[in-house]
Parts: structure tokens; C-alpha cells; sequence
């Protein structure tokens, strides 16, 4: 039987419904103008603390034993949040590829899109996740969370010794870098045909900008740097190396920070020229 909540939800348009996502994910907040990532730094805690590992396992091994069918951020949700562009994105590379899908996930947590996307996955040929991620999440994630697919790697030489990519994918990773250039072209170098950006901050701006994100308590009490990219400087950046496919709204929508700059998350589906 159909719930109540779901032809609500049916009958919402889509503006209304990506509102009260917004809304739901709890009053998160961006603020600040800095000149720098060490200035932004001295107004942040970081994202490498403990506490945010702990939360970030307890949802993903929630969702890995059949709690939970779903988990973004560390929060778990009780139905799975597709991003169709992306699944559309690493089906189309695993199409041009035999079947082959080899991804690799910089900063991807503790494989959240992966678990996110693991029914589509099955059906391949040959699946491959490989997470790139901070020395403690690749620790827990190789002990309590790796399987089949997926596994967690230090760095990006010590994948690219045992695993041969296709797809990069930066999901809601790339705006918190404090060289986020220079890493995509360091990514550019691991001879991928795909790049995937996901959730990511442009603006119809001159230059870069770095504000502060705040994450509510309810969520984990943190808050970190994070990029708004020129939209006209990032995809300059990228066209040498890669060309652009597909670009879509993110989840998250259109967003004020509090001294009034003006963003929106969009995603990137790239291939190399």
C-alpha cells in the first residue's frame, strides 16, 4: 500500500521538494568571505576528527548489514536518495568499457556512493571501488566495511599500483581541497576516460571564493573550508584535459551564504579530449 508521505511527496513539484530536503538536512550554513585557506582554516574545525569518522562508520555499517538502506554525510535515510546522472555517468563508462567499471573515489568516505548504487553495480561485467581517503577512514573502512568491490587506499599512487581506472569521481569532495587545481590535475594524470564531479559549488563569479560550511549539531558538529568555484575558471581549467558531456542540478539547489554570495551544487560528467 502507498503511504500517505509518498503521494504527498508525488504530488510536490520538484522546487518544493528540493526546499524541504533542505530544510530536513538541518540548517546547514555557509558564511564568511576569506582571503585565504589558512585564514578559512582558523575559522573551522576540520573534517579529520574522530567524532566524524564515528558517526560517518555507524551509518555505513547500518546500511552494510540491512539497517539501513541508505546513507549520505552520515545520515541514514529510509530510502535511497539516487543521483541519476551519476549512476547514468559510471553505467555509460562501464558501457564504453566491456562492462568494465573500475571507479576511482577520491575522498568517497567509507564507499557511501557505492553502497548507494551497489544493485545497479551487480549487474556488470567486472566492478572495481576503489576509495582514496584520510589514513584513519581507510583503516576502519578496510576492516569493518571493505567487500567484494570496494576497498579503501591511502593515496592515489598506492590504487593506481593494483587498480587501473576509468572513472574518477569527486563527489562533494573537490570544494574541500585546499588545492583542488592542483588535484585535478594530479587526477588527470591516472589516464581515466571519465571524470565525475558531483555536489559541487559553482557561481557566475570572476574568481574562486572560500567560505566557511557550518554543519548542524544534529548532524556532527564540525565546520571546514570550502570552495565556491568560478564557474568560467574551473571549466577553463578542465578544458585541456577534458571535455564536458553532461552538467545537472545537485540535490542541495540554489544557496545564499550569509554575507550573500550566491551558489548552486551542480554536477560535471567529463571525458578526456
Amino acid at each position: 500500500m502507498t503511504s500517505a508521505k509518498a503521494l504527498i511527496r508525488d504530488c510536490l513539484p520538484p522546487l518544493v521538494i528540493r526546499r524541504l530536503q533542505q530544510l530536513r538536512r538541518g540548517g546547514v550554513r555557509f558564511e564568511g568571505d576569506f582571503p585565504s585557506w589558512a585564514e578559512a582554516s582558523r575559522h573551522a574545525t576540520g573534517y579529520d576528527t574522530d567524532a566524524i569518522l564515528a558517526k560517518v562508520l555507524e551509518a555505513t555499517l547500518k546500511v552494510k548489514r540491512g539497517e539501513a538502506v541508505y546513507e549520505r554525510d552520515s545520515v541514514v535515510f529510509d530510502q535511497i536518495e539516487y543521483v541519476w546522472p551519476v549512476l547514468s555517468g559510471l553505467m555509460w563508462a562501464a558501457a564504453r568499457n566491456q562492462g568494465r567499471l573500475s571507479v576511482l573515489d577520491f575522498g568517497g568516505a567509507l564507499g557511501s556512493t557505492y553502497f548507494q548504487n551497489r544493485r545497479f553495480l551487480e549487474g556488470l561485467a567486472d566492478v572495481r571501488w576503489n576509495v582514496v581517503e584520510q589514513a584513519h577512514y581507510v583503516e576502519r573502512g578496510n576492516a569493518l566495511v571493505a567487500e567484494g568491490p570496494l576497498r579503501f587506499y591511502f593515496d592515489i599512487a598506492t590504487c593506481l599500483a593494483e587498480q587501473a581506472p576509468n572513472v574518477v569521481l569527486l563527489s562533494s569532495v573537490l570544494q574541500y581541497l585546499p588545492d583542488p587545481l592542483g588535484m585535478l590535475n594530479e587526477l588527470g594524470r591516472v589516464g581515466a576516460a571519465v571524470l565525475m564531479i558531483d555536489r559541487t559549488p559553482f557561481a557566475s563569479l570572476a574568481e574562486n571564493r572560500l567560505l566557511v560550511q557550518h554543519v548542524p549539531a544534529s548532524i556532527y558538529p564540525a565546520s571546514y573550508p570550502m570552495w565556491v568555484f568560478s564557474d568560467s575558471q574551473l571549466l577553463a581549467h578542465l578544458a585541456p584535459r577534458w571535455r564536458v558531456v553532461s552538467r545537472y542540478a545537485g540535490p542541495e539547489g540554489q544557496v545564499r551564504s550569509r554575507e550573500g554570495v550566491s551558489f548552486k551544487f551542480e554536477g560535471l560528467l567529463l571525458e578526456a579530449c
